[in-house]
């Protein structure tokens, strides 16, 4: 049999792409061994963003920030799988297509066992539909199987407290509306946008916001049932401002998120180098097999990673 042949140099932004689609397997495994094993997966949902922006927004907004923080780190972008689970007061919403929790949990998972049959021993979910709590629970699910996973809204993880923008983000407001401006003008239809609002159950005082900075006596926004039900509620499925919108706000966002992830990535690549699970072990059993976990040559019997 032939050797394979390199198709690329593998270097920096040297790849044919830092989509994980877009390249062949042999780069990727070779790319994942030698240069960089973190591999990002955008999460996203498909759903209403009222009459101005498209029904993608939320994997758009994943995806685009993905490419970017792969380009300025080395990261390599799994595929987006688009669909996303959904809070209750999003159910029946026309526009709004919906995953099972159950199905969207088995689904991150999924991607992310086959992707460290590739090579890669670090993942970051990067989210940019807050109200899909599903991750959170397959972050820990893999987290016992010896998957190394961090997960974070782009909002939360950027915490803007009205330094960028005017008011706190919730759906189809300010906020996103930027970001698409910034990432994919040609899909927005500024032009048909509303301000917007729903019927609140509770004082605002009482809930964080997506990206505040919390204080005292606070519940996060997407942490109780403090919503009607949005198509009963919504008239134009918006809850903020998105006239306040700008591309330069958006630009400013995406340079802040991208630069944090991008750090991020950097320093974790330098704590734990190409080739090492941060974790130290994988334990197909997951839950059941948590007690007989035995730790690989890279780290000691309680799982601290040996430098070399």
């Amino acid at each position: 049999m032939a050797e394979l042949k390199k198709q690329t140099t593998f270097k920096l932004n040297k790849r044919d792409s830092v989509f994980f689609d877009q390249n062949t397997a042999p780069v990727n495994i070779a790319y994942a061994k030698e240069v960089c094993d973190v591999a990002i997966l955008p999460l996203g949902a498909i759903e209403q963003h009222g009459p101005h922006c498209p029904n993608g927004m939320d994997s758009f907004n994943a995806i685009g920030l993905a490419e970017k923080v792969a380009e300025r780190s080395g990261a390599t972008v799994l595929p987006c799988p688009m669909y996303g689970g959904h809070p209750y007061m999003h159910m029946g919403m026309p526009g709004t297509i919906a995953l099972n929790y159950e199905t969207n949990i088995a689904l991150i998972h999924d991607i992310i066992a086959g992707a460290a049959n590739v090579g890669y021993n670090k993942f970051i979910l990067l989210v940019a539909h807050g109200a899909d709590s599903s991750f959170i629970t397959a972050v820990h699910k893999l987290g016992m199987e010896g998957f190394f996973t961090v997960a974070s809204t782009w909002y939360d993880f950027l915490g803007d407290n009205k330094n960028i923008l005017e008011d706190f983000m919730w759906h189809a407001d300010e906020a996103e509306s930027s970001m698409g401006l910034s990432l994919y003008p040609e899909l927005m239809h500024m032009d048909l946008a509303i301000d917007g609002a729903g019927t609140p159950l509770v004082d605002e005082k009482w809930k964080k916001a997506p990206g505040e900075m919390s204080h005292k006596w606070q519940m996060y926004g997407f942490g109780g049932t403090f919503a009607l039900m949005e198509k009963d509620d919504l008239d134009y499925g918006v809850i903020g401002n998105p006239t306040k919108a700008t591309k330069e706000k958006g630009d400013a966002l995406v340079e802040q998120v991208v630069e944090g992830y991008a750090q991020f990535i950097r320093e974790l690549m330098e704590r734990h180098p190409v080739g090492v699970n941060p974790l130290g072990f994988r334990n197909p059993m997951g839950f059941n097999g948590c007690p007989y976990i035995q730790y690989d040559k890279d780290h000691d019997e309680h799982g601290r990673y040996i430098r070399k």
